[in-house]
């Protein structure tokens, strides 16, 4: 006898009140929490349930019988099938409320520590074209509209290049205008795809590791004119990459970096792989205040170039640095913060995972003339030892931009050995951040809690915290 397959459970009309975590939103029924996608406050629909959990349910909807009074047209047509932006049918000013009420619920659900008022949340300058860098993904299985699958007489193409649909590791969907990123990135993406369709040249199969033509990245400054364009291969045909990249190099001769990666693994991850220059520079340079930063191919440089800036000088700001002050900047990424904090420390010591990160850090630092940083590449967690702490320097404030799943245990460890007046925690995921300053609350106190908006029309938020020792 067959196993008995489950039926899904459906809850009928259900008025979506409010927006939490992840971007997420909350409904009740029956004392019952449920969490649904893809609908905002204000919303009346059918739910679909997916996840039966003790104490929640997680579902999407099904039907809507009333849209909400706050709910506005998304201005891009891939909108609710494209990953990202999700919040496009949502006003900017909701976008940030909400932001920022997620930084105070996980202060006031998690944290055990008294805390002050949450400050208003910075609001980035720009809502479209804000990004510095996409990528793309070439793929011989793109998503299929509607209308497509209804017309069965139509000779479909089924290579796309655009963005991975939500949950679907094998499906893309072609994009025709994306507003995340300014010109002339949307040009050059339609023009390499029309050129590889014409030359019958093939996209990548994710099942069965056959393709030319597997990623496309492209850079820009928000600051110079410097354009970096990257294309990954898989398969090493030099006659057919020759042709490409000089098609792209006599299209748009406005590009400064020309390279590609041929990049034969399981993943799009190019960080091991060679990047060969094609023409023009070996990188792209930004510049932030009076500070110019090289951003190489496998650089970090924060996407929202404009609103970093101003994160940055809340960072400076909070941690209020003298002359005789030794600073840590842990997580450094290339230096952009330690190089930005510099001039007003006595030394500045980065601490970063990757190699080729710390080697961009000490460029950028002789660029600017700066010569009171060190850098130090290695697992953050086996660097700040306490001897490491004892050789270099205590340190009189910590600055940290650890990754989204926050920080380990023994880097707390040496946090609280260091005992710095002032520790500077920003992060791009509240939830961690509050476990963490948990594990410092015996010896700090909060002062200072700033949410500012990177990322436009979608959930995330960035954080900054200033603790201070306790006296």
């Amino acid at each position: 006898m067959g196993r008995k397959k489950y039926k899904k459970k459906i809850i009928e009309n259900v008025e979506i009140i409010d927006v939490v975590a992840e971007g997420k939103c909350l409904a009740k029924q029956d004392d019952m929490v449920i969490f649904v996608t893809g609908v905002i406050p204000g919303d009346i629909v059918d739910v679909l349930i997916n996840k039966k959990k003790p104490n929640y349910l997680e579902g999407r909807p099904l039907k809507f019988h009333k849209y909400s009074k706050k709910r506005i047209d998304a201005f891009c047509k891939h909108f609710g099938i494209c990953g990202g932006c999700k919040w496009q049918n949502l006003p900017y000013e909701l976008q940030t409320k909400y932001k920022q009420k997620q930084v105070s619920d996980n202060f006031a659900h998690l944290g055990k520590f008294i805390f002050p008022d949450v400050m208003p949340i910075l609001k980035s300058p720009k809502t479209i074209n804000y990004r510095n860098k996409l990528e793309y993904t070439f793929s011989n299985r793109r998503w299929l509209m509607p209308a497509e699958i209804e017309n069965k007489d139509a000779e479909l193409n089924y290579n796309g290049l655009g963005f991975h649909i939500p949950k679907m590791f094998d499906k893309i969907i072609d994009i025709e205008e994306c507003f995340l990123q300014p010109s002339p990135s949307n040009e050059i993406r339609l023009a390499i795809k029309e050129f590889a369709v014409k030359n019958n040249f093939t996209f990548f199969d994710i099942r069965n590791h056959t393709g030319l033509l597997r990623n496309l990245i492209i850079r820009t400054s928000a600051t110079t004119n410097d354009l970096m364009v990257i294309v990954v291969f898989y398969e090493n045909d030099k006659e057919k990459i020759n042709k490409i990249l000089n098609f792209i190099d006599n299209s748009f001769p406005e590009i400064t970096s020309l390279m590609y990666v041929i990049n034969q693994k399981l993943n799009d991850s190019i960080s091991d792989q060679e990047v060969i220059l094609f023409k023009g520079n070996d990188s792209i340079i930004e510049t932030m205040g009076k500070l110019k930063f090289k951003i190489g191919p496998k650089s970090f440089y924060q996407t929202n170039s404009e609103q970093a800036f101003n994160l940055y000088n809340i960072v400076k700001s909070f941690a209020n640095i003298s002359s005789n002050d030794i600073v840590y900047d842990l997580y450094t990424g290339t230096g952009t913060i330690a190089n930005f904090v510099a001039k007003q420390a006595k030394k500045v010591i980065g601490l970063e995972y990757i190699p080729e990160a710390i080697e961009d850090a000490k460029i950028n630092s002789k660029i600017n003339n700066i010569t009171n940083t060190e850098f130090y590449a290695g697992d953050i967690k086996d660097l700040l030892s306490f001897d490491f702490i004892s050789q270099k320097g205590i340190p009189d404030i910590i600055i940290l931009d650890p990754p989204r799943a926050g920080v380990h245990k023994k880097v707390i460890t040496s946090m609280l050995f260091a005992k710095p007046s002032k520790i500077v925690y920003v992060s791009c995921n509240p939830a961690t951040q509050v476990r963490d300053i948990n594990l410092l609350a015996d010896f700090y106190n909060v002062k200072k809690i700033q949410p500012v908006d990177m990322f436009p029309h979608t959930h995330h938020v960035e954080n900054v915290v200033l603790l201070e020792l306790k006296k």
